[in-house]
């Protein structure tokens, strides 16, 4: 089992303007040098650096100012990989993610060995993620929040972090972030940061890289789910919204009535990724369903929407396998009910072929979109 850092073959060399630590002291002493009361943004990273990292890098610069110090960190943290998952065949391509992390505007890049991080080996006393990490993600890979979580306490301590940046596309680790942060007072600003797609929307991700041509066009059903859903929820908020302008009873009943077809064609638009022909029943909206002014816009309808589209990848070559679809809380990972308001995640996970890959978007339930 690998978890030397790259940064023990001495071939790589931080490029001109960036520090590279890969000890403890090492790390203390450019963070010693920083200004008088200068903060300290930091990228919690495993390395194979891509866009989305270097918008945390990109995030941190901006927060901290010019006079802050920006650290990003590089460790294949070992204690959140389970049996039969990939921490051997992890890519690790450090002097890439120094250009990557020096162009978005770190100071310093600290890559430790597990033996810095773990001293003596796995270490006896450690973090556990409670109810909030048992579902979903940590249903699928038991002990993984939990070793997460150990090493994001080892690391915010380690680099003094004032304030640091996760992206939004593992939003259940976000959470659990927060709730450590908030549960156990670490003094430091945990900031969200939103999914970066490549070109065909597809989120991005350093496990990408594993799928083939085929697989990637199946796997583009993932964020098509979800954008279908979000374009349910609007359809329907929308629907309420000019339902809600007709000035009398009557009228308003012969608004719903012309507004109809419109339904349909947004109800058709929110499935058509997955070539489904069904449509939802217009009486709905008349006889006060979800989608009727006055009334939340329906979880489930949302939920419909996204799982059209997966059961279509389902059938497809190669197929999508499911893992999840969930909408959650976003603060404490919860499944809404259908007459849910407010903020929510509509979360997936499924596998194509060998590779497992999740994705997510917000959603907020009684407000447009």
């Amino acid at each position: 089992m690998s978890t030397e850092p790259a940064s023990t073959d001495p071939a790589s060399t931080a490029p001109k303007g960036l520090e590279l630590a890969a000890t403890r002291a090492e790390l203390d002493r450019v963070l010693d040098r920083r200004a008088p009361g200068a903060r300290i943004g930091v990228a919690l990273t495993m390395g194979a650096l891509h866009e989305g990292h270097a918008t945390l890098v990109r995030a941190a610069r901006t927060r901290v100012g010019p006079r802050g110090l920006v650290v990003v960190t590089v460790f294949v943290n070992p204690l959140q990989f389970g049996a039969g998952e990939d921490l051997d065949r992890y890519p690790r391509t450090l002097d890439a993610d120094l250009k990557v992390a020096r162009e978005a505007g770190a100071d310093v890049v600290f890559a430790p060995g597990a033996d810095e991080v773990y001293p003596g080996g796995a270490p006896q006393i450690t973090l556990t993620a409670g109810p909030m990490g048992e579902h979903f993600e940590g249903a699928s890979r038991p002990g993984h929040f939990d070793g997460m979580l150990t090493v994001v306490a080892k690391l915010l301590h380690l680099t003094r972090a004032d304030v640091t940046f996760f992206g939004l596309k593992d939003a259940q680790q976000l959470a659990l972030v927060r709730r450590m942060a908030r549960d156990l007072n670490f003094p430091v600003e945990i900031v969200g940061v939103p999914t970066v797609r490549e070109d065909d929307g597809l989120a991005l991700s350093s496990r990408n890289r594993y799928l083939s041509v085929a697989e990637r066009r199946t796997a583009l059903a993932l964020s098509r789910a979800l954008f279908a859903a979000r374009d349910r929820l609007a359809a329907q908020h929308a629907l309420r919204a000019r339902a809600a302008s007709a000035p009398a009873p009557g009228a308003r009943a012969a608004r719903l009535s012309a507004l109809g077809e419109a339904r349909l064609a947004a109800d058709a638009h929110a499935v058509a990724a997955a070539g489904t022909p069904g449509t939802p029943d217009p009486a709905e909206t008349a006889a006060g369903g979800p989608g009727a002014p006055g009334r939340p816009c329906g979880a489930d309808a949302v939920r419909t929407a996204a799982r059209a589209v997966l059961d279509e990848a389902a059938r497809a070559v190669p197929p999508l396998e499911l893992d999840y679809l969930a909408l959650v809380d976003p603060a404490d990972f919860t499944e809404v009910p259908d007459g849910h308001t407010g903020e929510a995640v509509l979360a997936v996970a499924a596998r194509v072929g060998t590779t497992r890959l999740i994705d997510n978007i917000p959603l907020t339930f009684g407000a447009p979109q």
